[in-house]
């Protein structure tokens, strides 16, 4: 009898452990979806599809094949016969069907303006980021270009070089005149100055 009512028994296990507590759903994994009443659909198809109608309406196709349809409804309406006829001449059947065509293109095309509108947001902010950029590159060439030109005026250019070179040439054209002959500094160097006045 007794191992009979140990095994009907629930084992719970032993100790305080969280089998006991209700359990509290976990951070690491995603909650199940929850049901809803209302019915789901992609706002991106939908927006798609409305930016479709909205190019449509705004076009002149859309204007002629309007415009043809309610020629030949009213045409229809009047010419008929009487048994043929489905709007008679106040034309309540057709004002109703032209106001719920604009009753819904109306908020058709508000949401394509929307989604335009979003969409040149995004492209003004990549094009306000590209011209910081550009500013950002314009400015650190300019210093670049600076610190050259700053450079560029310690450095002995073509035109120093020659002028100072002319200046030479005149200086030695001066001595050569004073003393009768030409006497470069190189050779001056070389020679003792007993040889200079001996050659002199």
């Amino acid at each position: 009898m007794a191992p009979e009512r140990e095994s009907t028994r629930e084992r719970t296990p032993a100790g305080a452990t969280a089998a006991t507590r209700p359990r509290a759903p976990r951070l690491d994994q995603p909650r199940p979806p929850r049901h809803r009443f209302l019915p789901e659909w992609d706002p991106e198809a939908f927006g798609r599809l409305s930016e479709k109608i909205a190019r449509f309406l705004g076009t002149g196709r859309f204007i002629v094949w309007m415009t043809g349809v309610i020629i030949v409804w009213v045409l229809w309406n009047i010419a008929a016969p009487v048994a043929l006829r489905f709007d008679q001449y106040p034309f309540i059947f057709l004002t109703l069907a032209l106001s719920l065509q604009a009753s819904y293109a109306a908020p058709l095309i508000l949401l394509a303006q929307n989604r335009q509108d979003d969409r040149d947001r995004v492209n003004l902010e990549q094009d306000r980021k590209q011209n910081e950029r550009s500013i950002a590159d314009t400015e650190y060439l300019t210093r670049e270009i600076a610190a050259l030109r700053m450079g560029l005026g310690e450095v002995a250019t073509r035109d120093w070089i020659r002028s100072e070179l002319q200046d030479l040439v005149k200086e030695l054209e001066g001595r050569r005149r004073h003393d009768g002959h030409v006497v470069f500094p190189a050779e001056r160097a070389e020679r003792s100055p007993g040889r200079d006045t001996d050659d002199r």
